[in-house]
C-alpha cells in the first residue's frame, strides 16, 4: 500500500511543476531554468508488444561472485538505433533476471570498435541518470594468434581471433595457423569452427583463402563447408574435363559433325556451364541445320558466360 510520504513526496511536484527549476542550487547542479513545465501521464504499461532480440544471451555461473548475464551483440557497422537499444536491453534483463548484466560487443573494424565502446547515457550532460558502457572485442585488442601451440589451446579463442582480424593484413598467417591447429582435432569439435570462421569472413578476400585451405588441409572434414567445396571441385572437373574434350575434338575435328549432334553439344556444354537454356535458345539451336554455325557457337560456349556471348553476333545480323 503506498504511504501518504510517498505520495507527498512526488506529487508536490504536479502540484507545482516548476519546482524543480528552485532546486538545482539547491543541490549543487547548473541546469538551465525551463521556460514551462507540464506534467504527462504516469502509465509506463506497453500497449502493443514491441519485439526486441538481442544476439546472444547466457547466464554465467561463478564460484565466488554469483550469476551474471552476459549479452553479446555482433556489431558491423555504426548503427546508431543502438544508442537507445543497448541501455534497454541492459536495463531490462537487469529488471527481469535481477542479476548483473555485460554487454559485450564484437566488432571486425577499428572504426566501428571505438563507436561502439563509447559510454551511452540517459539524462542531462550534467546529471546522467542512466550510462550503459559496452565491453568491446575487436581488431584493437583481440590477440593476433600465429602459433599453431597456442591456438590449440583455446580454439575458441583463436576462431574468434581469426573472425575480428578478417581485414587484417596477415589474416593469411592466422588462417594458415587456425587451419593447422584443427587438423589434428576432432572432426566433432573442429567442425563447429570451420563453419564459423567461413561464416565470419563473410565475402571478404580471406574467405577463399579460407575455403583453399579446408579444401586442402582440412579434406577429411564432412562438415557443410567441406561437402560445398567437393561438390565445387567435382563440378569443376567434369566442366573442365568437357570443355578440355571439346577443345580437343573442335581442333581435330573429332566433335559430331552432322547438326544434330553439334547441337546435342552445343545443349550440354552451356548446361554444364551455367548459362541459361531458354526456350527460346533450345528451339534456336535444335532446329538449326548448319553444322557450321553451330560449330561457332559451340567454340563460343567453351568460354562464354552469357548466351548473348554464344548467339549475339547471329542475333544481330538476324535484325
Amino acid at each position: 500500500m503506498v504511504s501518504a510520504p510517498h505520495e507527498a513526496m512526488h506529487r508536490i511536484f504536479q502540484k507545482d511543476p516548476g519546482l524543480f527549476s528552485r532546486l538545482p542550487e539547491v543541490l549543487g547542479l547548473e541546469i538551465p531554468p525551463p521556460v514551462s513545465a507540464e506534467p504527462l501521464t504516469v502509465d509506463l504499461t506497453e500497449n502493443e508488444p514491441l519485439e526486441r532480440r538481442v544476439d546472444t544471451l547466457l547466464r554465467i555461473e561463478t564460484r565466488n561472485d554469483g550469476p551474471y548475464l552476459l549479452v553479446v551483440e555482433a556489431q558491423g557497422k555504426k548503427d546508431p538505433g543502438k544508442t537507445a537499444s543497448w541501455p534497454y536491453y541492459v536495463t531490462y534483463l537487469n529488471n527481469k533476471y535481477r542479476l548483473p548484466v555485460l554487454l559485450l560487443v564484437i566488432c571486425q573494424d577499428h572504426a566501428t570498435a571505438a563507436w561502439a565502446a563509447r559510454p551511452l547515457t540517459i539524462g542531462l550532460p550534467q546529471w546522467p541518470t542512466v550510462t550503459t558502457r559496452p565491453l568491446v572485442a575487436g581488431p584493437h585488442n583481440m590477440p593476433v594468434i600465429t602459433d599453431v601451440a597456442e591456438a590449440r589451446k583455446d580454439l575458441a579463442l583463436a576462431a574468434l581471433s581469426a573472425i575480428t582480424h578478417a581485414d587484417n593484413p596477415d589474416v593469411d598467417a592466422i588462417l594458415k595457423t587456425m587451419s593447422a591447429a584443427l587438423r589434428d582435432t576432432p572432426e566433432s569439435i573442429a567442425e563447429p569452427f570451420v563453419e564459423l570462421i567461413a561464416q565470419g569472413l563473410g565475402n571478404r578476400p580471406a574467405a577463399q583463402q579460407w575455403r583453399n585451405l579446408v579444401a586442402v588441409d582440412l579434406s577429411f572434414y564432412t562438415s557443410p563447408l567441406s561437402e560445398e567445396i567437393r561438390d565445387e571441385g567435382r563440378a569443376q572437373g567434369r566442366e573442365q574435363g568437357l570443355a578440355q574434350g571439346l577443345v580437343q575434338g573442335l581442333a581435330q575435328g573429332r566433335v559430331q559433325g552432322t547438326a544434330q549432334g553439334r547441337a546435342e553439344d552445343l545443349l550440354l556444354t552451356l548446361e554444364v556451364r551455367g548459362i541459361g537454356i531458354t526456350d527460346a535458345i533450345r528451339e534456336k539451336v535444335t532446329t538449326c541445320g548448319d553444322p557450321e554455325l553451330l560449330r561457332r557457337w559451340l567454340a563460343r560456349a567453351l568460354v562464354a558466360t552469357t548466351a548473348e556471348e554464344v548467339f549475339g553476333e547471329e542475333t544481330s545480323a538476324d535484325r
